[in-house]
């Protein structure tokens, strides 16, 4: 890592986890491997800012402990990469076994149990099948049919979720470092 820290995939540390390693990470991993509009690749980062507004629109009263655990829902990708959803299903072996392992790792070095409450755990998964709703359908190049198949129908229209024209806009990859962290920061903050 950019940090100086070796992250053991298969034994990670808590203590080997930076939170600018994983800003720095995210920014550069594109969703939908690429294939959106714009003229930045859509960012695990940025789609992790969106997925935390639409989270706190979701939960409408909420904590900080939770708001973190819906920023950093994708973390783990920092290292190993956006895989998308069909093909990790073909892939087989204990891949989502060592995603949660590094995730429960994450958490810990956040001072979060490893584990998410059930409740914030649902709404963190809708909150993420919406943004990759909007993804698909604003970026992606989906018909609305199709992504409603795919996703299901949002519960909250785009127009819902403040700022939304701006989080869906892709941002170049250092803004998508620099909102990353400075989300976590007012988050962390707030704890």
């Amino acid at each position: 890592m950019l940090s100086g820290r070796r992250l053991d995939l298969l034994n990670p540390s808590p203590l080997d986890v930076e939170i600018t390693d994983i800003a720095h990470g995210l920014a550069r991993v594109a969703r939908w491997n690429g294939q959106t509009t714009g003229d930045y690749a859509f960012s695990v980062a940025q789609h992790s800012i969106l997925v935390l507004h639409i989270y706190v629109a979701l939960a409408g009263e909420t904590s900080a402990k939770n708001e973190l655990y819906a920023l950093l829902h994708d973390a783990p990708e920092y290292v190993m990469g956006d895989i998308i959803s069909p093909f990790k299903a073909v892939m087989g072996g204990n891949y989502k076994d060592i995603e949660n392992h590094l995730l429960g790792a994450i958490h810990a070095r956040f001072s979060l149990p490893a584990l998410r409450p059930a409740v914030v755990t649902r709404t963190i998964k809708k909150a993420d099948k919406h943004a990759a709703y909007f993804e698909a359908v604003h970026l992606a190049g989906f018909e609305v049919a199709e992504a409603q198949t795919l996703f299901g129908r949002p519960d909250l229209p785009d127009f819902d979720i403040d700022g939304f024209g701006e989080l869906i806009r892709p941002w170049p990859t250092q803004e998508s470092q620099d909102r990353f962290l400075s989300s976590f920061e007012g988050i962390s903050g707030r704890l």
